[in-house]
């Protein structure tokens, strides 16, 4: 959403200013397209992760301004609520022994960001979900210091005009009303970049969407939420819902929600763009000074900076971004379906599964984009949410009826993802150790059936059945999860259930 946003009230003209300002960035990306000004094919990737600050029970801790402080890096920056951090890895090249050398730096930050919280009895978790995280942690008081939280929480209550409905029926049924977007900060998520020209975007964003089922059903991470076993991905629907402006009527009239999939294929990177600004009113109503069509003239390269702010009020799963790096624009996918961890090593082949899996899906001379209907695309990622590495999605048959049909989701990762993804990450020149190290942890969730959420779930309810009460249950898994998560093994590894003897709190 861009480092720094200035609160103010806004006027009536600051919006229909700000609509006028879009429309130039528009042109102006328009321009850049046609006249061919992006960026050389460099094959650059980039890795995001916001991470949950606990304590040795268990419990959020909201602490991240003072962890921040010890931290004294500028890879490391707050998230929407004080118990979220967020660390940004360099980009690297996709290539080589890229996945080990990522691998390496991402335990060397998240060893040293985990020091420096203890030394305030906090520690580092990555989880799609905290599963102790209250109802009471999630209140505006909690928001992170900084005026954009503080911004963009009360201009999209005040687009709503009423309290937030949590409303997600899963294994158990959560019903709830928040008076601010905060609980949309237990959401904490991994976003993985991958800088494409504009004549490649299409493909991968094509290919990208038709592959996060299949993302979520072996890394889902995120089975509770205050308490409740909800879906084994909990962040989707929690997150459309925690940032809906739409009351019930907009609901009806079939207005579109700001967390959203999307609603067909695409052939160009522009529509989307056009999209953002065609379906969605400015919450953040801020100008630049900058004209972006004089800085053309002029033959620079303009920052489009209202519609970069304005890309980022709108949650796609696969988001588009413009950004410029030593002077030269660019375009990136964002990835934004996955939760955080387990573990390290987790993460990384999550990555390595999905970055060799739209390299090899973009080129396919018949891509699943045009053999998969764009509605049986959204149906998959929904019912990958709810079931996890159970799933059953609707996929192109081979042979040559053709056709879609169903297919168990372990099935098609390891029959036909997995050998696509191979044949990506060689064409990326991904050593052979890195590939078959990363993409052996996804076919080993498969064989096992184990990703996150099943060892969560299925430790909780060993620790019911011991007789612990649902609070100490949450508590002890958490503790255990945290406690595995360091050890740095891939959670298909993991023994299931608690350590004797268990601690019983409550």
């Amino acid at each position: 959403m861009g480092e720094k946003v200035v609160a103010g009230p806004f006027g009536l003209s600051d919006r229909q200013h700000y609509r006028d300002k879009l429309r130039q960035c528009l042109a102006g990306l328009a321009r850049l397209l046609e006249e061919k000004r992006f960026d050389r094919p460099k094959n650059m990737m980039g890795v995001e992760i916001e991470l949950n600050l606990v304590g040795a029970d268990g419990l959020p801790r909201m602490l991240n301004s003072q962890v921040l402080e010890r931290i004294a890096s500028r890879d490391f920056q707050t998230e929407l609520a004080m118990f979220n951090l967020e660390v940004n890895i360099a980009p690297h090249r996709l290539g080589g022994r890229v996945f080990d050398r990522l691998s390496e730096e991402l335990r060397t930050s998240l060893n040293y960001a985990n020091r420096k919280a203890g030394e305030l009895d906090a520690g580092i978790a990555m989880i799609g979900i905290l599963p102790t995280l209250d109802r009471d942690d999630l209140v505006s008081s909690n928001l992170s210091d900084g005026d954009r939280y503080a911004l963009l929480n009360d201009q999209i209550v005040a687009a709503r005009g009423e309290d937030f409905t949590l409303d997600i029926e899963g294994v158990e049924r959560l019903l709830c009303t928040s008076k601010s977007i905060v609980p949309e900060a237990a959401c904490t998520s991994v976003q993985l970049h991958l800088q494409v020209t504009p004549g490649r975007f299409a493909d991968v964003w094509n290919a990208a969407q038709a592959v996060t089922a299949a993302q979520i059903a072996v890394g889902a991470n995120s089975p509770f939420l205050f308490g409740r076993e909800l879906w084994r991905e909990s962040r989707p629907p929690l997150f459309l819902q925690s940032t809906d402006t739409r009351p019930p009527e907009l609901q009806a009239q079939g207005v579109r929600p700001r967390t959203w999939f999307g609603e067909r294929w695409i052939s160009s990177a522009y529509e989307l763009f056009e999209e953002n600004l065609r379906y969605f009113p400015a919450l953040l109503p801020i100008c630049d000074d900058e004209d972006p069509l004089r800085v053309l003239d002029e033959g620079g390269i303009p920052k489009l900076a209202e519609l970069s702010l304005h890309n980022g009020t709108v949650y796609r799963w696969n988001r588009p971004v413009y950004g410029i790096a030593d002077g030269v624009p660019h375009l990136r996918v964002e990835n934004r379906v996955l939760p955080a961890g387990p573990t390290v090593t987790d993460v990384i082949a999550n990555a390595a599964f999905y970055y060799g899996l739209v390299r090899a899906l973009a080129e396919e001379s018949r891509p699943v984009w045009t053999r998969l209907p764009f509605e049986a695309a959204a149906a998959n990622f929904d019912a990958a949410c709810r079931y996890g590495i159970d799933a059953q999605f609707q996929w192109p048959r081979r042979g040559r009826y053709g056709g879609v049909g169903p297919v168990d989701a372990v099935n098609l990762v390891r029959d036909e993802l997995l050998p696509l993804a191979e044949a990506g990450l060689d064409a990326w020149g991904v050593e052979p150790a890195d590939r078959d190290l990363y993409l052996g942890v996804i076919e080993e969730r498969c064989r096992r059936r184990v990703n996150g959420a099943s060892w969560q779930v299925e430790t909780f309810h060993r620790a019911l059945r011991k007789g612990i009460g649902r609070e100490a249950a949450l508590a002890a898994t958490t503790r255990r999860y945290c406690e595995l998560m360091h050890s740095g093994d891939p959670v298909h590894t993991w023994p299931v259930g608690l350590p004797e003897p268990v601690p019983l709190l409550g």
